[in-house]
């Protein structure tokens, strides 16, 4: 079913931002009061300076906005309103009639950016050495609070309001099977989506498995004993999530204090370096990047991004869904429909198949790939794409 321009519930969506704002932009760059350096040789203090200072050089002097905006312009794009808040969304139909509908949910700090280079792998398969019946759908909303959508006014918008958001999106474009993917906070609303079980979800696939046992959860968020027998992957696991607990502080303040963060709203360069600190992994790749060395993303993807957040002014209104989520991170939510897990080995922890196989009583795919982090539509689209396709292929 395609989306009329008639049909009320459902509107195209345009968007335009005057050369004004790219020309305040540059200057507010330019006024940037920079702080000291760390004090340490390694990101042990969070994004260093240099890294922030040649990201604002390039982004004030060489990058190019409207490169992105026409891409982004090329797109079908649509607004409908759901519970009260409009709800942005890209939906791309397949030229192949068979296709999966597939909803792809992007996290923090990303937006629908995160997922533009998997759109056509994804929807005409075809022209990229694979099979029609390969093919999806795709839907690609942004959360709420985010990039084009609404931004709640009132509180209630927590990620599993989301999802059953999600699924009134699905059934209002008149998709009766569907799939849903996730990462970062997408992967937990997806979860969620498998834990609300509405009528059309046949399945999920997620990059950041939701299946840390609640004791071993507890254990490595309090300090308290382990398990003694563990397996080698298992530890592993909680060395890597025991890290991330202690190297977490944006999500706690966001999760405690959002509104606290309003110098994200006045300064680009801030916004920049508080975006870019999501994990010790991603930076180093993001730094490297601004070094000289890119490997995965670009300059000009991170600044796709970050201008993104930029223009909408969606600092704030994102960091909310953090104050929002009652939830743990990782932890098992109670998935009743088939999943499919893969495991990137610089995802901020590595999903051991034992704990996928009983946080998720229908595992139906799990792979372990070699490269490939917490962005991994992004930064490895082609490995991405086949996982998806070889995740749902049972479900089609």
């Amino acid at each position: 079913m395609s989306v009329s321009p008639e049909k009320p519930s459902v509107r195209p969506f345009t968007f335009d931002f005057p050369e004004s704002d790219l020309e305040d932009l540059r200057a507010r760059i330019a006024a940037t009061r920079w702080p000291d350096k760390e004090t340490v040789a390694d990101q042990t203090q969070g994004t260093p300076l240099e890294t922030t200072q040649e990201l604002a050089r390039y982004w004030a002097s060489d990058y190019d906005w409207r490169k992105v905006e026409a891409r982004l312009k090329a797109l079908p794009h649509f607004i409908t309103e759901i519970d009260g808040l409009d709800i942005h969304f890209i939906h791309v139909r397949s030229p192949h009639e068979n296709a999966l509908p597939l909803i792809v949910t992007h996290g923090w700090p990303g937006s629908i950016i995160e997922q533009m280079k998997i759109i056509e792998p994804l929807t005409n398969p075809t022209a990229y050495g694979a099979s029609a019946s390969d093919a999806f759908h795709l839907v690609i909303p942004s959360l709420p609070g985010y990039g084009f959508s609404g931004k709640p006014t009132t509180k209630g918008w927590g990620p599993e309001h989301v999802a059953s958001a999600w699924a009134e999106l699905m059934t209002r474009l008149g998709y009766k099977k569907y799939v849903a993917q996730g990462g970062d906070w997408g992967a937990i609303v997806t979860d969620l989506m498998g834990v609300q079980a509405p009528e059309g979800l046949h399945g999920i696939h997620t990059n950041m498995a939701c299946v840390v046992p609640p004791d071993i959860d507890m254990a490595l968020q309090t300090g308290g004993a382990l398990p003694s027998d563990l397996s080698a992957e298992e530890k592993t696991a909680c060395e890597q999530l025991g890290f991330f607990y202690q190297h977490v502080s944006y999500g706690l303040i966001m999760g405690d204090r959002p509104q606290t963060l309003t110098g994200l709203a006045d300064s680009p360069a801030g916004l920049a370096a508080f975006l870019l600190d999501h994990d010790a992994r991603s930076l180093e790749l993001i730094s490297r990047a601004f070094a000289g060395r890119p490997g995965g993303l670009t300059r000009d993807d991170v600044l796709d991004n970050v201008t993104l957040f930029w223009l909408t002014n969606t600092a704030i209104s994102a960091a909310r869904l953090y104050w929002e989520n009652t939830l743990p991170f990782f932890s098992v939510k109670g998935v009743s429909v088939p999943v499919a897990v893969s495991v990137f080995p610089d995802e901020l922890y590595q999903a051991p198949k034992s704990w996928a196989e009983e946080g998720y009583p229908k595992l139906m795919y799990y792979n372990r790939l070699e490269k490939g982090g917490h962005f991994a539509a992004w930064e490895q689209p082609e490995l991405f794409v086949g996982e998806l396709r070889a995740g749902f292929r049972q479900l089609r």
